[in-house]
């Protein structure tokens, strides 16, 4: 059978809604599905007029999903314990089968602070429509919520988010904004008070590494079209994950991150340690020998060797086997490059995604070594709400998860655009070196977002 239009997917996913409300599903999670012709994604995406809107393009590019409205949703505001997580895991599963059922959403750097309105400390919601591709095959789907009373009323609101469907318009680059002013948190005399501090040797000698972010808000005459801008921004990034989250109009989250937490196919976990970073260089030559100084120096290579370490570590209690690279390779992305290792493993039986989360989120590439001590020294110090930044975000589902680490992102709200950046401080960190690597990681999306 040939793909359909999108008009005919509507009204083949309807006519099997009305077949639905004369049986009684074994299961309180239905999902109806639909082949389609190719629709551009982030376009349809922006164009449709419902929320939440989520976007998500796995860093490969052979999967991308556009998901509107919700038919279940898991919202912590307040601490998100490690029996929450598990009641949400064990909730997806009992509600079906399904492999093709997934929870996309995302969890807090740290989980024990207040998070941004709407987003909380942890969201995960089963979306209402989706439009999924893998590879070059199209599906549109519409998931159901049977288990919480009337049947037929879940029916008439799934028809009704079809029929609230519109075709995708034509997606142009966003318009430059006009920077009305900027503000640093921290400033620089406050960042170079703070490299000082974890580089003084009594501090150094406990905690060898803190992750040092900076919120940068930029006050704007108009706030562009998210969508817009993470679709800019993929065609400048594209080695990278790529997702969105618009719960309201008021406030989007949008990312394009290089930097994976794990990828979970049964129990095969893939994972990764990507820390240390240069620049780019201007030509193919000046590139491979700023390159080939990123793998000579010691700096960066004990970051790297930190990260993998750790995850290592953190996943032996969970696995029957654990593999990582020796050495390092380069990562390369638009402005900047990164050391980068692989990591592989086999987990044990029952191992569950939210045991993945506590393990390996926040990573020391965002947080630091040991985590608990450099994130105490981030609460009390840092002096602003990280939020999602430098959180997990991704799906989940009983056969496959998958999450990227949210840096390379930005929160827009009327009027703001908060971007945000980090560096890892070590013994032998340079305060102006790392303030300048932050306007690095930021160089792309200010170009999108600015004229110079």
């Amino acid at each position: 059978m040939s793909a359909l239009t999108l008009s005919q997917a509507i009204s083949s996913l309807k006519d099997k809604l009305c077949q639905l409300a004369k049986l009684t599903p074994a299961e309180p999670i239905v999902q109806l599905a639909a082949e389609v012709q190719a629709i551009p994604l982030i376009s349809w995406l922006a164009s449709q007029p419902s929320y939440p809107r989520i976007y998500w393009q796995g860093r490969d590019r052979l999967e991308e999903v556009a998901a509107i409205g919700s038919c279940l949703d898991f919202r912590f505001e307040d601490e998100v314990t490690d029996e929450a997580l598990a009641e949400v895991y064990e909730t997806q599963r009992a509600y079906s089968s399904n492999q093709e059922i997934r929870y996309y959403g995302g969890v807090a750097f740290d989980r024990e602070i207040a998070s941004w309105p709407e987003f909380g400390r942890a969201r995960f919601l089963l979306p209402r429509i989706e439009l999924r591709r893998s590879s070059d095959y199209f599906r549109l789907l519409v998931n159901l919520n049977l288990g919480q009373g009337d049947q037929q009323q879940e029916i008439a609101q799934a028809q009704a988010a079809l029929d609230a469907l519109v075709p995708a318009r034509p997606m142009t680059p966003p318009t430059k904004t006009e920077q009305l002013s900027r503000n640093d948190r921290p400033d620089y005399p406050r960042w170079k008070t703070l490299v000082e501090q974890v580089t003084a040797p009594r501090f150094n000698q406990d905690t060898p590494k803190v992750v040092l972010s900076r919120l940068t808000q930029l006050q704007v005459k108009d706030t562009p079209d998210p969508w817009q801008v993470l679709a800019s921004w993929q065609g400048r990034n594209p080695n990278s994950f790529q997702f969105g989250f618009e719960f309201s109009p008021e406030r989007s989250f949008i990312s394009c991150s290089p930097e994976r937490l794990y990828r979970r196919q049964q129990q095969e976990l893939y994972t990764e340690a990507l820390a240390g970073t240069t620049i780019r260089g201007l030509s193919p030559e000046e590139d491979e020998r700023l390159a080939q100084q990123l793998l000579d120096d010691n700096k960066n290579s004990n970051e790297n060797q930190l990260v993998r370490e750790h995850i290592v570590k953190a996943l032996t209690p969970l696995s029957r086997y654990v593999g990582a690279d020796e050495t390092p390779t380069i990562f390369k992305l638009n402005h900047i490059q990164h050391l980068h290792r692989s990591i592989r493993a086999e987990l044990r039986h029952g191992v569950k995604d939210f045991q993945l989360l506590q393990a390996l989120h926040p990573t020391p590439a965002v947080g630091g070594l040991p985590r608990e001590s450099a994130i105490s020294f981030l609460r009390q110090r840092e002096g602003y709400m990280r939020g999602w930044y430098a959180g997990a975000c991704g799906y989940l589902n009983k056969y496959e998860s998958e999450f990227a680490v949210a840096i390379r992102c930005a929160l827009l709200e009327p009027g703001c655009i908060n971007l945000f950046a980090g560096a890892g401080i070590v013994a032998g960190s340079d305060p102006q070196a790392e303030w300048q690597e932050l306007e690095n990681k930021l160089a792309t999306i200010m170009s999108i977002l600015l004229d110079f």
